[in-house]
């Protein structure tokens, strides 16, 4: 394990400097979804159902919010969030995006690995592509054990392994592996031009969260639709009808 806070700085960095600019644009499309829908092909919650039924008075944690559309959402429903994430530039946009549509939650400039928050504040924990994707799986879920109260949930969507396996960092997935998944160049930690990607195997996820004290409760491979909304450089919507590119993990903390 690499020593706290090179990848956390490392991803900070491309985030403020690089990503923050192309999201922008992006955030207002976001924020005005009045229905949650989820990851690259947005998939909606009526097919997922990753969320609980009743939101309404629940304490909630999104870790690695970006511009926080998915605490947006849940605040629609009635529930009380918190955002967290480590770029100022996300979080100005974030702001903005509160003013303008009338939302007011706490967003909180932090790395979601160490959070200022006190022990079994939440009730859920949520991360689509933040923390689950950006952040050390050995660390970020324990946190997130933390955070919660017992019996508390955990909903995350990450990139899958098979295309973590099969992603290149210049054109779209191939059909073949290009990476092992076990030993030097294999899955864990993947440093990709600027920044930091975590995807563990399954077997190792499993085995983080039962070390933090979750239940694994399911876990969703996601296909992408015929049409899709639209295509994206690293990975075509041809690929992701034949294998996942993406998947949502739901697991329980013990009470």
């Amino acid at each position: 394990m690499t020593a706290h806070g090179e990848h956390v700085e490392t991803n900070r960095r491309y985030w403020d400097e690089e990503a923050a600019a192309s999201h922008g644009p992006l955030a207002r499309a976001h924020w005005s979804t009045t229905k949650p829908a989820w990851g690259l092909w947005s998939t909606p919650e009526s097919r997922l159902s990753l969320l609980p039924g009743d939101l309404a008075g629940r304490r909630v944690i999104e870790l690695g919010c970006g511009t926080a559309y998915v605490s947006a959402w849940l605040a629609r429903a009635g529930a009380h969030p918190v955002a967290v994430d480590l770029s100022r530039e996300q979080l100005a946009t974030a702001r903005a995006m509160q003013e303008e549509f009338g939302l007011d939650f706490p967003l909180l400039h932090a790395d979601a690995e160490r959070v200022p928050c006190a022990d079994g504040s939440f009730d859920l924990a949520v991360s689509e592509y933040g923390a689950s994707l950006w952040c050390d799986p050995r660390r970020w879920i324990p946190e997130a054990a933390r955070l919660l109260a017992p019996g508390g949930l955990l909903v995350f969507m990450r990139y899958s392994p098979l295309f973590a396996l099969c992603a290149s960092p210049d054109g779209p997935a191939s059909t073949a592996l290009r990476r092992p998944q076990f030993g030097p160049g294999g899955l864990g930690r993947l440093e990709l031009g600027g920044r930091v990607e975590f995807v563990l195997p399954h077997g190792e996820m499993i085995r983080v969260l039962r070390d933090a004290g979750f239940t694994v409760e399911e876990l969703v491979e996601i296909r992408a639709p015929r049409p899709a909304p639209r295509e994206y450089r690293e990975v075509t919507s041809a690929w992701a009808r034949d294998w996942p590119c993406e998947e949502v993990w739901k697991a329980r903390l013990e009470g």
